[in-house]
C-alpha cells in the first residue's frame, strides 16, 4: 500500500441512540441541526447521519474522547432526554486518499 491510504489523528465515532419515540425525536430536530452545523463550522465533525433504520445517528469527530465526550453531552438530543450517546475513539491509520487528505 502506498502512502496515499495513510491517515493519523485522534478520532471518536459519537454513536446515537434514541430512546424517546420520533415525535419527541422530531421535535428536537432543528436544534440537533444547529448544532451539528456549528460542529461543521468549527471543523469538528467530519461526517453525520441517522442509523438505518432510524433508530438513532452516528457522527464522526475529530478528537480525544474526554473533549468528544464533553461536546456530545451538549447535543441538543442528548440534553433534552430524546437519546444517549456512546463515543467510541480510535485512532486513523488508513483512509481512502480523499478522506485522508482531511485527517492529516
Amino acid at each position: 500500500m502506498g502512502g496515499d491510504f495513510r491517515a493519523s489523528g485522534p478520532l471518536s465515532l459519537i454513536l446515537l441512540s434514541y430512546v424517546k419515540p420520533l415525535d419527541a425525536v422530531d421535535a428536537q430536530l432543528p436544534a440537533h441541526v444547529a448544532w451539528l452545523k456549528q460542529g461543521f463550522e468549527q471543523g469538528l465533525f467530519v461526517v453525520a447521519g441517522r442509523r438505518t433504520p432510524r433508530t438513532g445517528g452516528v457522527i464522526l469527530s475529530r478528537g480525544e474522547r474526554e473533549a468528544v465526550e464533553a461536546l456530545a453531552a451538549t447535543d441538543p438530543f442528548v440534553t433534552s432526554g430524546v437519546a444517549t450517546a456512546e463515543v467510541v475513539s480510535f485512532s486513523a491509520s488508513f483512509a481512502a486518499p480523499a478522506l485522508a487528505a482531511l485527517l492529516s
